[in-house]
C-alpha cells in the first residue's frame, strides 16, 4: 500500500506560543524512526493522554510529540521480518507519546519490539476499548494470581470504578471468576457498574479509616486512587491477600503501617503497563483475547470520536466527568 506523502495527525508542541495542540498534516519522515509502520485504524483515549494534550502532567519529555499512549491497525510496511503488509497489530505504552509519536494520526511508524500481534478474538475497535486501560487491569490480575491469590480470598475491590479502567476492571475481574467490589462516589453509576459485574457498589466512605488495621473485608484489589483509600484498603485486606497499585488520582502520598504485611501477610504490587516487557504484554494479551476478554465492552465504550474530536475529551476526562471509555477512530 502506497503511504500518502501528507496524513492527518493530532500534534502537541510547548514553544514560545505556549502549550498547545491539534491537527497537523505530516509526511512520513517527520515521525519518530521505527522498523514498521502501520495504518492506524483506532486509538482511545486515557488519563495520560488527556494531562499530554492540555499539558497539565508532565508526560511527554520532548517536543512535537504526536499523542497517543494506544494504537491499533494494519502494517503497510516493515523492514523487520516478524512483521508483513497487511498484519492486524497493537502497541500500548512503550514511550508511545512520550518520547515518540504516538497514535493519534492516521500513519505510526514504531520500533518493532513495541508492536504486538493482535491476538484472534479481539478485532482492532475491540483493542482499543481495551487499550492501556485495560492492558492494565489485566496485568493487575496477572500479578494478583501470580502471586496465589484465588476467589478463596474474598471479593476484589477496585477504586475508581466508573472510569475506563475501573470499569474494564471490574468487568475483567468478574470474568475471571472474582466476586467484585466497585468503589465510587457517583452513586447515580451503580446500575451501571452491577451491568457491567460487579457484585456490590460501595461508597467512598468505606476506605476512609484512618486506622492502621481494621477486620478484614476484601481478598484484596485494584486502586487507582492512591493516598489514603491505598492505605485503607491495605488495613482491610485480609491475609495473604493482594493489592495492586495503579493510579494516583487522588494523591501519590501513601501513609500508613507495617501492620498489614508483617500481621497478615497482605502483598502491595505495582505495575507499569508502559514499560512490561514484550513477553509478558504478550501473554495479558492472550488473556483480554480468551479467558478474560470482559463481556461488556459495548456498555463500558460509552463514547467513539474522530481524530478531529479527540481534544474534546481531554477536560471532561480530567474532571471526572467520564464514564467507561473513549475510543478514536481514525480512519
Amino acid at each position: 500500500m502506497a503511504i500518502p506523502a501528507r496524513f492527518n495527525a493530532f500534534r502537541i508542541h510547548h514553544d514560545d506560543r505556549g502549550h498547545h495542540s491539534g491537527i497537523e498534516a505530516m509526511g512520513l519522515d517527520q515521525l519518530s524512526p521505527g522498523e514498521v509502520v502501520i495504518r492506524a485504524q483506532w486509538s482511545s483515549v486515557n488519563y495520560k493522554d488527556a494531562l499530554a494534550g492540555t499539558g497539565k502532567g508532565r508526560i511527554l519529555r520532548r517536543f512535537p510529540l504526536v499523542g497517543g499512549i494506544d494504537v491499533a491497525g494494519t502494517v503497510v510496511a516493515s523492514t523487520d521480518p516478524a512483521f508483513r503488509e497487511g498484519d492486524a497489530v497493537l502497541a500500548t505504552g512503550c514511550g508511545l507519546s512520550e518520547t515518540r509519536d504516538g497514535g493519534y494520526s492516521q500513519y505510526v511508524r514504531l520500533e518493532s519490539s513495541a508492536v504486538i500481534a493482535q491476538p484472534a478474538g479481539l478485532s482492532p475497535r475491540e483493542a482499543m476499548v481495551l487499550g492501556t486501560a485495560g492492558f492494565t487491569a489485566a496485568l493487575a490480575l496477572l500479578r494478583m494470581t501470580d502471586n496465589r491469590l484465588t476467589p478463596a480470598h474474598g471479593p476484589l475491590a477496585v477504586t475508581g470504578a466508573t472510569g475506563g479502567g475501573g470499569s474494564l476492571a471490574v468487568d475483567i475481574f468478574s470474568r475471571a471468576g472474582f466476586e467484585v467490589h466497585a468503589i465510587s462516589g457517583k452513586a447515580d453509576q451503580a446500575d451501571y457498574l452491577h451491568a457491567i459485574g460487579a457484585r456490590q457498589v460501595l461508597p467512598r466512605e468505606v476506605l476512609a479509616t484512618s486506622k492502621p488495621m481494621e477486620s478484614p473485608r476484601f481478598g484484596g484489589g485494584l486502586d487507582n486512587a492512591g493516598g489514603p483509600m491505598l492505605a485503607s484498603l491495605l488495613a482491610q485486606t485480609a491475609p495473604y491477600g493482594s493489592v495492586v497499585s495503579a493510579g494516583l488520582a487522588a494523591s501519590p502520598a501513601l501513609e500508613m503501617t507495617v501492620m498489614p504485611f508483617i500481621l497478615r501477610g497482605v502483598s502491595l504490587l505495582g505495575v507499569s503497563s508502559a514499560a512490561a516487557p514484550r513477553g509478558l504484554r504478550e501473554q495479558v494479551w492472550e488473556n483480554l483475547a480468551g479467558a478474560w476478554k470482559p463481556r461488556h465492552l459495548d456498555a463500558i465504550c460509552t463514547r467513539e470520536v474522530g481524530l478531529e474530536q479527540v481534544h474534546e475529551v481531554f477536560d471532561t476526562m480530567l474532571e471526572g466527568g467520564s464514564r467507561g471509555r473513549t475510543v478514536v477512530r481514525i480512519d
